[in-house]
């Protein structure tokens, strides 16, 4: 039993170590972007083209390819075998290959349509502009759903590094673009980089999957077993994953209406650094746990999907709430940071870290929803999801309507931020009602976690207060950022061990075996 633990942290701390380099690489690209489109006219333009094919493939088939393929894989591998797995898979691949293709046809046709729809408030300027580079970048539409499938099979396979790389090989294709090529082909190159990094994404994993036995052997067969399961599970979970999105789509068409259009870059780059933060640590736990909660379903062992899903929230929760509080605190440094300079000026600065600030507090609802959606997709359950995921739209469109106007990008933001709280408690409820996952101990240990990370933002508050008349320049600002993030962490990981946290117990031997040494 010990083994299997060691060998999941394992895994999840390499994954984690590759996603935060890819991370790593999109904040640069972010802040590259930044500066040199600022919140203007072309990167407004951009930010909306280049979220359109995303919003339609998160829509559409990520949900097929994340909640629907693994499970019914996995189920494939207990019970049928590897061969039928694999040809389930390359089933599977060809629909999805297919089905991409023909939106990207459609989509292309109907960038116009698409481009109003998602950013109503633009000029004329910004939109001719903005349908021109939806139209060279929604191809990747194609590219996504095959690059998404491999990613899928790999996971299954439990090949879980190279899924991870992928994100690190197109930041690389788009910041060596604009450090090479940007002042020659402007943004109309850029689109194609973005084109080219998601091409990259999928040829990057075909020789790990010739290194697992797969083959791919086309099909159609709609009707075999797999598939029926695969689009039986696609209606509710297609919906449950809309969720993010469509807020951000909502989102975004209301942020073209706030400052001559720039909602739409303050939005983008708040949540875009928001999600990098958090999906560093989330998003590596829930592609390793999926896998796993999905074999245990298929083995019928209910008491061990129980204890790994009680353990997953417990040790994301104890990361994600420190990491919420810190980006609240430190909201305005960080962006001028990362982003600061350029043609990214001070009001650039202000409107960002404003939705920056709202919007993290959100990151335990994020962090939750992504878990508990993960434990249904695995008993391939989807009606709650269903439910949460509407009833979590509903309520972030309802929020911008009452609190745009008065609040500007704020509102956004604190709409974002409650949608995504309402949407893991409307996921937590009903998977309480049905076994008490989240006993006593559970709830005890995260007041003890809330109170550590008070004191902790606490601390860092009175210390940016001290440090920010110091803090002039990239050098003073990273100063600012280091000096307060270290205390806060020390604050933090004191309390959690004085409370007992089981988090902190490798910590505590590590450094028993340190002083021993010494």
């Amino acid at each position: 039993m010990g083994g299997r633990k060691d060998n999941a942290s394992k895994t999840i701390s390499i994954v984690m170590i590759i996603t935060l380099l890819g991370k790593v690489l999109g904040l640069l690209r972010d802040r590259l972007l930044a500066i040199n489109y600022g919140m203007g006219m072309e990167a407004n333009a951009f930010l909306t083209a280049s979220r359109i094919p995303r919003v339609f493939f998160d829509a559409v088939f990520a949900s097929a390819i994340a909640a629907c393929f693994i499970p019914v894989f996995s189920e494939h591998l207990t019970r049928h075998g590897k061969g039928k797995a694999m040809k389930f898979a390359g089933t599977f691949l060809t629909v999805m290959a297919a089905l991409t293709a023909l939106l990207s046809v459609l989509g292309v046709a109907g960038s116009g349509l698409l481009v109003r729809l998602f950013a109503d408030g633009y000029d004329a300027e910004t939109t001719r502009l903005a349908v021109e580079l939806t139209r060279i970048m929604f191809p990747t539409m194609l590219f996504t759903g095959i690059a998404f499938s491999f990613v899928g099979i790999l996971q299954s396979l439990d090949e879980f590094n190279i899924p991870a790389l992928i994100s690190t090989i197109s930041n690389l294709v788009i910041v060596g673009y604009f450090l090479l090529c940007n002042d020659r082909f402007g943004i109309y190159g850029l689109a194609i980089a973005y084109l080219l990094g998601w091409f990259l994404q999928a040829a990057v994993q075909v020789p790990a999957l010739h290194r697992r036995g797969f083959r791919y052997r086309p099909g159609f067969d709609l009707r075999s077993e797999g598939m029926k399961k695969v689009f039986a599970l696609m209606l509710p979970v297609m919906v449950s994953t809309w969720v993010q999105p469509i807020n951000l789509t909502i989102n975004s068409r209301f942020g073209s209406h706030l400052y001559e259009g720039a909602g739409v870059a303050a939005i983008e780059y708040s949540t875009n650094l928001y999600l990098i933060v958090a999906g560093v640590f989330v998003l590596s736990v829930t592609n390793v746990i999926f896998p796993k909660l999905s074999r245990q379903t298929a083995q019928g062992d209910a008491e061990a999907f129980r204890e790994t899903l009680r353990q997953t929230v417990h040790s994301t929760l104890f990361f994600v709430l420190p990491m919420s509080a810190g980006l609240v605190t430190l909201a305005r440094p960080l962006i001028s940071f990362i982003y600061g300079g350029g043609a990214f000026d001070t009001q650039s600065v202000d409107l960002t870290s404003q939705a920056l600030a709202w919007v993290s507090l959100g990151m335990v609802g994020y962090a939750v929803q992504n878990i508990l959606s993960r434990a249904y997709f695995a008993k391939q359950s989807g009606r709650v999801p269903l439910l949460a995921g509407g009833i979590s739209i509903a309520v972030n469109l309802v929020l911008c309507l009452l609190l745009t106007n008065r609040l500007k990008v704020s509102g956004l933001a604190i709409a974002s931020a409650v949608s995504s709280t309402v949407y893991a408690l409307c996921l937590l409820l009903p998977l309480e009602r049905q076994g008490r996952i989240f006993h006593g101990r559970f709830w005890l240990d995260m007041g003890k976690m809330l109170v550590a990370t008070m004191a902790m933002a606490a601390v860092v508050v009175g210390l940016s207060h001290v440090l920010t008349p110091f803090a002039t320049g990239k050098l003073g600002l990273l100063l600012l950022l280091g000096g307060c993030a270290l205390c806060g962490v020390l604050v933090y990981f004191a309390l959690a061990a004085l409370f007992g946290l089981s988090e902190v117990q490798p910590l505590r031997r590590l450094a028993a075996r340190f002083l021993k040494r010494g």
